[in-house]
Order: structure tokens, then C-alpha cells, then sequence
């Protein structure tokens, strides 16, 4: 078995977790599940797998994530989500897997789908992300939403054949949900950063995320599900500015009311 754990970080994944269990076995000695506070039986279907489960708080995805990969026995770092398989090849390629120097990370090409429909273009197309890696020289960010890896400087990428299997969203009643959670979570991250909902930004960009994607891109040849893909990027573009827009006034607003009530009670006292 290959010299690395495999940790996923996870919530309320019962419709998908099994599958992405059942790609790893055999893999290695140790996989980590963190969970935090499912309530649909996931727990129950991760005990049937030879795994470790740990339950802990949300932290954000990035603290979390940090929590969960110290848990693991090995330094060097398979991290996945709980939607996220792994095809026969990129299995192979693990199992002949040797140990690089601690600055080597490895870039793993992703497979996305919508329900049962693979995207092949526009935003989903040609994905891949640094999924392997040595917790002594890599980390995660400690962004709520959107993290990143911290790699060192002198930081090695090499690709490994084979393909994630990213089951993202089984239906549109899921898609919704979790590109407007994305989109609030991500005006937020916006906000603690101080960028601005700019009239170009809540207007136009929309537009033009949906113009990438669909035409630039060709989202176009994926047909209804790229049409479909293309349009939720726009609006959830749309709805993470102008929600960004909206917590900018609050704090706008609440910063006036501040100042009428302590010259009031100058002009009182």
C-alpha cells in the first residue's frame, strides 16, 4: 500500500460517500473522515468502511481542513471531498505511487459531473487541482469558502494519470442550493477583505461570466447541461456581488447612525 492517508472532510454526504469509499479500497492503511454534524445517516454508512471517522466542529473549509489533515498517520496528503472518486487509472497510478522529495505536489485531472451528464467544456472542463501533497511543506488557507493551497516556493508540480470523479451536484434542487450558499459564503470572504460590489461588477459581470463560459469556453457544446452550468455561474456571480453590495451599506449605514448619535450627545452633554 502507497505511504500516504487519504482525509475527507464532510457533511450530510449519504447519496455519495459510499461510492467514494468503495473507490479508495485497498489504497492505503489509512483513511481519515472528519465529519461535522451530519444528520442523514452518513455517519452510519462511513462505519461500514475500514476508516477513521472523527467528529468535530466547522471551522470554515480552510480551518477545517487544516484540522482534519493533522489527524492523518502520514505526511504526505490525499485530500478529497466526500464527492469525489477516483477512477481505475488514477487508482493504478497511486498504487505505483513512490515517495518524491517533501516540495514535490501533484496535480490530479478532474472528471465533472451534473447528475449523470459528464461536462466536458465551459467552467467544469479541463478541470484539475494539487490534491497530494506533504503537510510539512503544504497547507490549506484559512478561507470560509474557495480555500487554496499554500505551497512553499520551491515548490515541484508533477500530473498523475488518471482521472477525479467529481459527483457535484446529483440535481438542480441541490445545484440551487449550494451555488446560493457558495455565493453568500464568498460575499462574506469579500467583505472581510475590503473589495467592493463596483456597478461594473453587479451588473456587468454576470454577462460576461455567462459569455466565457457558455461561447468563449463552449459551454455550448454541452448542450442543455452547459446552457444550464453557464447560467448558475452568472447568477451566482451576480448574487455573491450583490450581496457583497448589501453588507458594504449596512456597515455604511450603521456608520452614519453612529456619527448623528455621538454629535447628539455632544451637543447634549
Amino acid at each position: 500500500m502507497s505511504e500516504f492517508s487519504v482525509v475527507i472532510v464532510c457533511k450530510n454526504e449519504a447519496d455519495v460517500i459510499a461510492g467514494t469509499l468503495q473507490s479508495l479500497a485497498g489504497l492505503t492503511d489509512d483513511i481519515v473522515v472528519y465529519d461535522n454534524g451530519s444528520t442523514d445517516g452518513t455517519q452510519q454508512i462511513i462505519k461500514q468502511f475500514d476508516v477513521r471517522l472523527h467528529e468535530g466542529t466547522w471551522e470554515g473549509f480552510g480551518k477545517t481542513k487544516n484540522k482534519a489533515i493533522r489527524l492523518a498517520k502520514h505526511d504526505w496528503i490525499l485530500s478529497l471531498d466526500a464527492d469525489e472518486a477516483l477512477d481505475e487509472t488514477l487508482k493504478q497510478s497511486l498504487l505505483s505511487w513512490t515517495l518524491p522529495g517533501e516540495q514535490t505536489v501533484f496535480d490530479i485531472p478532474f472528471k465533472n459531473f451534473l447528475g449523470n451528464k459528464y461536462v466536458k467544456y465551459g467552467e467544469w472542463g479541463g478541470d484539475h487541482h494539487i490534491r497530494l501533497f506533504n503537510r510539512n511543506q503544504v497547507r490549506w488557507d484559512e478561507a470560509p469558502v474557495h480555500e487554496s493551497l499554500v505551497l512553499p516556493a520551491d515548490a515541484v508540480t508533477k500530473k498523475l494519470k488518471g482521472y477525479v470523479l467529481h459527483r457535484t451536484m446529483g440535481n438542480m434542487e441541490d445545484y440551487i442550493t449550494k451555488m446560493m450558499h457558495y455565493a453568500l459564503l464568498n460575499a462574506e470572504k469579500y467583505f472581510r477583505q475590503g473589495k467592493k460590489a463596483t456597478w461594473f461588477k453587479i451588473r456587468l459581470s454576470p454577462g460576461f461570466t455567462f459569455f466565457n463560459y457558455f461561447i468563449l469556453q463552449r459551454g455550448f457544446l454541452d448542450g442543455h447541461t452547459g446552457y444550464v452550468c453557464a447560467k448558475m455561474t452568472a447568477y451566482y456571480t451576480f448574487l455573491k456581488y450583490a450581496r457583497l453590495r448589501e453588507l458594504s451599506q449596512q456597515i455604511t449605514v450603521g456608520s452614519a447612525q453612529s456619527a448623528v448619535r455621538s454629535s447628539h450627545s455632544e451637543q447634549t452633554s
